[in-house]
């Protein structure tokens, strides 16, 4: 392949050669750190060696160890990706920038999944809008599962989010030679990666290297205690039949965690003084006995501007697929309740008062919605906003799909072809798809992009901040509405 010199960029480790995709340049398989090979998948991330020549950055390359993921009936391929590409090499970031442009605002995205899944290769991480609308886009692969997450006695906690702090090193240093400001830096994130961004939000090592950041669906309140992980250490290790040690770890192969991994499914985390923030959907997550929006208001990040939210009916991606939304009893949504609050029939009545035409599956869901994501980004965006140094502000999208015979609603995920502004994919379109049978609102998908590069160039969205007394929230649907702590009774039984 020839090499025109407007695809050739030389980064710190070397010059990579890219393609022309209509109104973009991508780059793809870049990488920001070393292959993480045997021992060193429990390491911090180390730099990657230099490389002599060009490096083909046209197609796209591997990605962490993970088995292939399903959620019941819903089609979730463009979210998840087809599962693990094969390749030791999969630090890496991928670029999308406009054809021409210097001191654009950058935008760098963490995938989601659970920590055990998902990838740049996903169809709905394609940046071609934002690079379209002036903006550069990274997107970035991190380790997962037991390799990223497991807490390894002798080994760092939180491998992967020390990934994604090694990636924004890169960003830092290579980013102006993609057209990029590195002075103007907006890591985001949604899942299991907005809470990875809020973990980030609160480690004293990432200071700096970026100004923005946005919380689609994370919590700050996700994290485990150390006396949690340790449980599910333990069950790794016996599903291994080793001992809890990282010289047993080293010594196994990725084929071998990826199974333990699919085997842990189950662990009771609750604590005498702690709940499993995850309500057993997955049993891995950041391992912090300080929880990310407690460092935030003690006053980390608080030069950093935040944008956080969630989808209005976030529970509904756990029940809806799996055919268990509908037969919700009230046995259902006290249970739901057990596992999510240390005094649930209070909770149970609170939500019954606020919703009182909500049927058992709807409650059931509010319940969950707010125990995954709802208390925690409520929790940090007030954590965030005691100090005066940053703007907050808060959403909530609304906008429900009618996927799933019209139950799926604004579930867990819904909001990211409207982020990316790629509602025109005809692969998110049928009865078991994200977006179900029937095309949003027009214009709907191009605000929501347009907002969130508005914030990612001037940090204001275009609404009233978020404080601790009005609490400010926009309704994002297909009319948007702004309003003052529009769930302060079911806020407040959290907290």
């Amino acid at each position: 392949m020839q090499n025109h010199p407007d695809l050739l960029v030389t980064t710190a480790q070397g010059t990579v050669r890219g393609a022309r995709q209509g109104g973009a340049l991508t780059y793809l398989n870049i990488p920001y750190a070393a292959p993480p090979r045997g021992a060193a998948r429990f390491a911090p991330p180390q730099p990657h060696p230099p490389w002599d020549g060009v490096r083909d950055a046209t197609v796209p390359g591997s990605n962490a160890p993970q088995s292939e993921r399903r959620l019941g009936t819903l089609a979730m391929t463009p979210y998840f990706g087809t599962g693990w590409s094969r390749g030791e090499d999969y630090l890496t970031v991928n670029v999308c920038r406009p054809t021409a442009g210097d001191d654009l605002p950058v935008m760098v995205f963490v995938h989601g999944g659970g920590f055990v899944a998902g990838s740049t290769r996903s169809l709905l991480y394609d940046g071609s809008a934002f690079a379209r609308d002036g903006v550069v886009l990274v997107t970035l692969n991190y380790r997962l599962g037991i390799a990223g997450f497991l807490d390894i006695p002798g080994a760092p906690v939180n491998r992967g989010l020390l990934d994604v702090v090694a990636a924004l090193s890169w960003v830092r240093q290579n980013v102006a030679m993609f057209g990029g400001d590195p002075e103007n830096v907006t890591l985001f994130g949604q899942s299991a990666g907005a809470t990875i961004v809020g973990g980030v939000l609160a480690t004293t090592e990432a200071a700096g290297l970026f100004r923005r950041a946005i919380v689609q669906s994370g919590s700050g309140l996700g994290a485990f205690t150390t006396e949690q992980a340790r449980r599910v250490t333990r069950a790794a290790a016996d599903a291994l039949g080793i001992e809890p040690r990282l010289d047993d770890f080293a010594d196994i192969s990725d084929e071998r965690l990826v199974e333990a991994a699919s085997q842990l499914a189950g662990i009771d985390l609750r604590t005498e003084t702690h709940r499993d923030p995850l309500i057993g959907l997955s049993p891995f997550s950041l391992v912090l006995d300080t929880q990310p929006a407690e460092s935030v208001a003690a006053g980390l990040s608080a030069d950093v501007d935040l944008l956080v939210g969630t989808n209005a009916e976030e529970g509904n991606l756990y029940l809806v697929p799996m055919g268990t939304y509908a037969p919700s009893t009230a046995a259902d949504v006290d249970e739901a309740a057990a596992r999510s609050h240390p005094d649930p029939a209070r909770l149970v009545e609170t939500y019954r008062a606020s919703r009182p035409e909500a049927s058992f599956a709807e409650l059931r869901s509010a319940i969950m919605t707010d125990a995954l994501f709802g208390a925690g980004s409520r929790a940090l965006a007030d954590a965030h906003a005691g100090h005066p140094r940053s703007a907050t502000y808060a959403y909530e999208f609304a906008w429900p799909s009618a996927s799933l015979n019209g139950e799926l609603g604004a579930a867990h995920g819904v909001e990211l072809p409207f982020v990316f502004d790629l509602t025109d994919r005809p692969e998110l379109y049928g009865l078991h798809t994200l977006l179900g049978p029937h095309k949003p609102p027009v214009g709907l998908a191009a605000r929501v992009h347009e907002t969130w590069i508005r914030f990612a160039r001037t940090g204001d969205p275009g609404w009233t901040p978020y404080d601790p007394e009005r609490r400010t929230t926009m309704r994002i649907d297909a009319d948007w509405t702004q309003s003052d702590d529009p769930r302060g009774q079911e806020r407040r039984a959290w907290t």
